[in-house]
């Protein structure tokens, strides 16, 4: 009887474990993207430089591209992870050029990682994969 009751609470526990989501957080939607940019092209200027970064259009609401280092360049959704499906979910690089706000929810998140700094968001941006030969970037998932 007692490892009777003792499997009974496990059970209980595991089910309130797993059922303690957050409603709040939802999927950003998938959108297709397969984009070639020539780094060199005058409206990209900022991403010859290590941690310049553009928007460019493509995703859901658009895209963040930040350079990383002179070899890696990231590039992440600008849909917020926190209520992505709000009219106001979309982040905006902030003056320190390292910080994506979200100024609806105010979450923000690095564009280098796409990791939250700050929620109520507790899912990193979405990333794109991409590519770089030194002069041309390919994003694409």
């Amino acid at each position: 009887m007692f490892l009777t009751k003792r499997i009974g609470i496990l059970l209980i526990s595991i089910f309130f474990l797993f059922s303690c989501k957050k409603e709040t957080e939802n999927t950003v939607p998938n959108a297709a993207v397969d984009i070639y940019i020539y780094i060199n092209n005058p409206s990209y200027t900022n991403l010859t430089s290590v941690g310049g970064w553009v928007y460019i259009t493509g995703g859901v609401r658009g895209i963040v591209v930040y350079r990383k280092s002179n070899t890696e360049i990231a590039a992440y959704e600008r849909n917020c992870t926190y209520q992505s499906s709000n009219a106001c979910a979309t982040v905006y690089v902030d003056n320190s050029n390292i910080i994506a706000k979200d100024t609806c929810c105010g979450s923000q998140f690095s564009i280098y990682d796409g990791s939250v700094l700050q929620g109520p968001a507790g899912i990193p941006l979405k990333p794109y994969n991409t590519t770089f030969d030194g002069n041309l970037l390919h994003i694409y998932n």
